[in-house]
């Protein structure tokens, strides 16, 4: 049943997931094209907006294939299911945070995590990369460059050094995002 697959696949996801939402996107990415949830093009576009949408990038895509599989029901308990270890965990954390730190294994648990949520996002990151400037999904496959997503990401490395050089301070990432759009609808549409 669609449903309890929904439920238990993002309760498996949010339980695992350690170091937040964008840690989690390689395990969502695993399960939806493992199940034929989404293709590899709509996972990526749900990643875009989940970018560029309130709330955190887990929930939102959570939310988003509950509702392409299930309608609202599925994306309530996608949703749930992913909030729901998260929500266990920090409840129990804060009763016992004054005497939780200060063990030398929770320590060492938390410094042998740190490494492995790092690989997460960066292999999440380079997969993403290679496939949406690149068209690089599967080895063997040609590459199909998309010479106007290279201009994008060139102009938008090049807008947020400038507004370092100028301001000092780190570019808005709203601001980021209305540029990058603006940008994707310019040279998309030409």
């Amino acid at each position: 049943m669609i449903y309890l697959d929904l439920f238990l696949t993002f309760l498996q996801i949010g339980a695992v997931s350690f170091g937040g939402g964008y840690a989690m996107i390689s395990l969502i990415r695993e399960k939806a094209l493992l199940y034929g949830w989404l293709t590899e093009e709509e996972l990526l576009n749900m990643i875009a907006v989940s970018e560029s949408t309130p709330g955190p990038i887990a929930v939102n895509m959570a939310t988003f294939v509950g509702s392409t599989q299930g309608g609202m029901l599925g994306s309530f308990l996608a949703t749930l299911g992913v909030v729901l270890p998260s929500f266990v965990i920090i409840l129990l954390i804060a009763a016992l945070i004054g005497n939780f730190l200060k063990y030398r294994g929770v320590q060492a648990f938390l410094g042998g995590i740190r490494p492995c949520v790092v690989g997460l996002i960066l292999a999440t990151g380079l997969t993403m990369l290679m496939s949406t400037l690149l068209g690089f999904k599967t080895i063997g496959e040609r590459l199909e460059i998309d010479v106007n997503g290279i201009v994008i990401l060139g102009l938008l490395i090049g807008i947020s050094t400038l507004i370092r050089k100028i301001t000092a301070k780190k570019p808005s990432p709203i601001l980021m995002i209305l540029i990058s759009a603006g940008l994707g609808m310019l040279l998309y549409s030409l």
